[in-house]
């Protein structure tokens, strides 16, 4: 660390609160829950979604079993508009789930966003307005009457708007943005002056989100401000407690479930974590430590793989193998004695006919999110696909798709079943380039030539003709022809004139090693028109060269070992 740097910084103080009750509390049903990957999510990511992707989390999102869904901010842009109207109008909104649209406490900003829900059935509209001490003085140089007079107006301004859409349900969100970087007393004082404009009752009750908008303390001082402001505020039966952890600290999980003992009632997060800077609370963790505590979450999280393939595919995000629950290694050991331990705890469960999970080192069932125990370290016939796939990987540098892991998997698994004991890492490589690399029979690449490649700057395809020398069975044929690039073209001479149809469904391709030389590795999967998928690899010093070996690596690929 550098020399002094820590005198910059001072520790977060602590809230005046002597009869704290939330230390005794345990978390006992789960609390209202709004994803807000829609928006938060959004505009965290690298490139945001498209109208298709968003539906395509949406669908997901709903189908989970979240009620309440944050869309977007439909002022902000004409995409989160479009959306936010492609919803309402083409009715693919489910019953039971509530849309949430944001909006900052401005004029015209708020008039579009009624724009948007016109014609829904019920709407969440959320305002918020920054009220920190330091935005107040370094950003709006406003007091804090000026900051209440912001939410106050923009609070009428909704009321207003309200009268013109008799046909939508109407519910409200107020947010003083940046609350854990507000006085408690001011916090208090702007939610009230929002609430009385509002005027909720105990039977139509307003949301008062409570933001960690930046995590600056550690989760036990926003639980006493949670708690706090429940204690002070008026009419406490006529406002929702919203939590809206971030995890600047990496404490959002811990700092949200000690703010719902504390007495918060709702949380606003998202699918593992993504949001902005280090990110929002993650749903995904907090609702499966409820399950693990015995608490049925509300959320349907039986199918773990699936969210991370929507949720990988569609906002161009990984999942650490290391995440919390849906990571790709969380149910490995490498330790032999927690190998060990992890084996005789499994069996031990079933021979005493399941009931309460009790298994060392996994706090959760694997089943109870789709997933398994895999040993990765020693590969034998019990050895999982994800083993596999690490050792070729860690010892040899090939990183299969994820698609092609039960493939391999299924491969290694003829070969242990033969043999009867543990594989060798040598033997697993031996077998993959039996299978995927050294395979000639019954097409061999004997040459390779891109006779011309065209790039139109104006479109956004590329044209090549290549000319192939390929040994069919003995045989040496010449191949020619066109495509929108080189395997594009080679596949349709491939097709035409050798092999008849097929359908290239899945492309990766990964440099194997550093160096001017350094040699790619292409993995290509084919479907037959009966429908057979396959999957074949190649390595070459030119990629191009390595994808054509991985098209007939595919080709000459054979069911037995």
């Amino acid at each position: 660390m550098i020399s002094g740097a820590e005198k910059k910084y001072r520790s977060y103080p602590k809230v005046g609160l002597t009869d704290r009750t939330w230390p005794d509390k345990t978390i006992n049903t789960p609390p209202i829950w709004c994803s807000v990957d829609l928006r938060d999510g959004n505009q965290a990511l690298i490139q945001p979604m498209s109208l298709e992707k968003k539906l395509e989390m949406f669908r997901l999102i709903t189908q989970i079993g979240f009620k309440e869904i944050e869309v977007g901010f439909p002022s902000a842009s004409q995409v989160e508009f479009d959306f936010t109207r492609t919803l309402i109008e083409d009715k693919m909104i489910p019953d039971g789930v509530v849309i949430q649209v944001l909006t900052q406490a401005r004029e015209h900003l708020i008039r579009k966003t009624y724009e948007s829900i016109s014609g829904a059935k019920e709407v969440i509209v959320h305002i918020y307005n920054s009220t920190s001490t330091l935005q107040r003085r370094t950003v709006f140089n406003m007091s804090r009457k000026e900051i209440i007079q912001l939410a106050v107006d923009g609070a009428k301004l909704l009321r207003e708007e309200e009268k013109k859409h008799p046909e939508t349900t109407f519910r409200y969100e107020y947010s003083p943005e940046s609350f854990t970087g507000t006085e408690l007393d001011f916090s208090l004082e702007i939610c009230e002056a929002v609430m009385e404009v509002m005027e909720p009752t105990p039977e139509n009750r307003i949301i008062i989100n409570l933001p960690a908008t930046v995590e600056l303390s550690s989760p036990n001082i926003y639980a006493d401000q949670i708690e706090w402001f429940c204690k002070n505020m008026q009419d406490r039966d006529s406002a929702i407690i919203s939590l809206h952890a971030h995890n600047d600290r990496g404490c959002g999980v811990a700092a949200t479930e000690l703010a719902l003992m504390a007495g918060g009632d709702r949380v606003e997060g998202t699918l593992f974590g993504n949001g902005e800077r280090t990110g929002n609370v993650d749903i995904v963790t907090l609702a499966l430590n409820m399950l693990t505590q015995g608490v049925n979450p509300g959320l349907d999280l039986s199918d773990i793989n699936r969210l991370v393939d929507v949720y990988e595919r569609v906002c161009r995000l990984p999942v650490h193998p290391r995440h919390p629950y849906a990571g790709e290694l969380v149910y490995t050991a490498f330790s032999g004695s927690h190998q060990d331990a992890i084996n005789k705890g499994m069996k031990a469960y079933e021979k005493e006919g399941g009931g309460l999970w009790q298994v060392p080192y996994l706090p959760i069932d694997p089943t109870d999110v789709g997933r398994t125990y895999e040993s990765i370290i020693r590969i034998n016939s019990q050895s999982g696909k994800g083993g596999v796939a690490y050792v070729m990987d860690k010892d040899f540098g090939f990183k299969m798709p994820k698609g092609m892991h039960p493939e391999f998997g299924a491969v290694i698994q003829q070969v242990t079943d033969r043999e009867g004991r543990e594989l060798q890492h040598a033997e697993i490589l031996k077998t993959f380039e039996k299978q995927y690399l050294f395979a000639t029979s019954p097409y061999a690449l004997r040459g390779f030539h891109v006779v011309k490649r065209h790039i139109d700057f104006g479109e956004t395809q590329s044209m090549a003709e290549v000319e192939a020398d390929i040994e069919v069975n003995g045989v040496v044929k010449k191949i020619k022809s066109n495509g929108n690039g080189p395997l594009d073209a080679f596949c349709t001479a491939l097709k035409a004139d050798i092999t008849g149809d097929f359908r290239l469904c899945s492309y990766h391709e990964h440099a194997m090693n550093g160096g001017s030389s350094a040699r790619a590795a292409a993995y290509i999967e084919i479907e037959k028109p009966e429908g057979t998928k396959t999957w074949g690899v190649g390595v070459d010093t030119d990629i191009i060269i390595a994808s054509i070996k991985a098209v007939l690596s595919c080709l000459n690929r054979k069911e037995q070992v």
